[in-house]
């Protein structure tokens, strides 16, 4: 496996690359922030720049190379395999009434005897990402690693982009597949929030919307833990996330809080929470926050001699949360992994990870990380 980073902004346009390695170049991965990269017009400049790439990528809330995060521009991680290959499919949410065949179908269009991981690219406003991922457990056999996440739009929650091998469209799923007897995937998936209160019981919900906990109105009970940050609701509901699993045996997922409605009582959230699951409300806790960054890394983690590809979808909560200190979490991956490790990704709406009930599990407020190598 080869690599190179390149970046692109507004000022100074597309930095220096590898002319002599560009053709040859498999996969291209682009994370952005910035209105010039939906046009067709930059996305044919970057064609221009990989001519035989599959070019995938996604709208970012924050954009990562290597330890850095950055905003208003784009940043690109070019491979070359040795021995894998890789495919993209996509498909528009607008031409399905239930994502969760979406994501069957994308799992059909990939699947062959050599594929090996999946990586999903969604839209990340449009889409219900549970089904989502429940659509893809269903066709996709176990020993095939799925990864991905929610584009993002920074923190202004109005439109997210997906970029599948064409200028970037609303309201698309991307699926990239990787291919290859000898190519593997390893990923790891951790938050570092801190429960606080009782389980309760979800006695009323429709999807991500929640109504009652414990035959009570979900808000108010909700308010009654927040304290003086319940004035500043929905925004500070980043900072106190709901933890829910089915039964006391499951492992919890972590659900953030995206709109109230004070007229109902109700409080929507960026993933199902179904009825009848308990639930508890989380906390931020800083050091644990980057702590468990660190955990993702060592599950993912691998011992090569060669570059390898790291693969990093956080959420925008978690940035948000860390403020400065965002970029630790990201050091601490470099610092487990390894100088060999080339670290990309992107601030999402919304993370997939296998941690979870099925093969693929919508995850909030998380660091989910991926490591592929041949």
């Amino acid at each position: 496996m080869k690599t190179e980073q390149i970046r692109w902004n507004e000022t100074s346009g597309w930095s220096a690359h590898d002319t002599v390695e560009a053709a040859n170049r498999d996969l291209v991965l682009v994370f952005f922030d910035h209105i010039a990269c939906q046009s067709a017009e930059w996305f044919a400049e970057l064609r221009t720049l990989y001519p035989n790439a599959v070019i995938a990528g996604a709208s970012s809330s924050g954009s990562v190379s290597d330890t850095v995060i950055s905003d208003q521009d784009a940043v690109v991680t070019a491979i070359s395999f040795e021995r894998s290959s890789v495919r993209c499919a996509s498909f528009q949410v607008a031409d399905y009434s239930d994502v969760s065949v979406l994501g069957a179908d994308l799992g059909k269009t990939l699947l062959d005897e050599s594929l090996r991981h999946v990586l999903i690219l969604s839209d990340g406003l449009s889409v219900n990402g549970s089904n989502l991922a429940c659509g893809l457990s269903d066709v996709l056999p176990e020993g095939i690693t799925i990864t991905g996440g929610l584009a993002g739009d920074g923190t202004r929650f109005g439109t997210t982009y997906v970029i599948a091998q064409g200028a970037a469209q609303t309201g698309m799923v991307a699926a990239i597949g990787f291919y290859g007897e000898t190519l593997r995937a390893k990923s790891g998936c951790f938050a570092g929030w801190e429960e606080f209160g009782p389980e309760r019981v979800i006695t009323s919900s429709e999807a991500n919307v929640l109504y009652t906990i414990d035959n009570k109105p979900a808000l108010e009970l909700y308010k009654s833990y927040l304290g003086e940050f319940a004035a500043e609701l929905p925004g500070s509901g980043l900072r106190f996330p709901m933890s829910v699993r089915k039964d006391t045996n499951s492992v919890p997922l972590i659900r953030t809080l995206l709109a109230i409605d004070e007229t109902a009582q109700s409080m929507t959230f960026a993933g199902d929470l179904p009825q009848g699951y308990l639930c508890r409300l989380l906390k931020t806790n800083m050091d644990l926050l980057i702590e468990n960054a660190g955990l993702a890394a060592e599950v993912s983690k691998i011992d090569q001699e060669n570059e390898f590809l790291v693969i990093a979808v956080s959420c925008v909560g978690r940035r948000l949360v860390l403020g400065q200190l965002c970029e630790e979490e990201l050091e601490i991956i470099r610092e487990t992994l390894g100088d060999k490790a080339i670290i990309t990704g992107f601030y999402s709406y919304g993370e997939l990870s296998e941690k979870g009930e099925s093969r693929c599990t919508l995850h909030n407020q998380t660091m989910t990380l991926v490591s592929i190598y041949e």
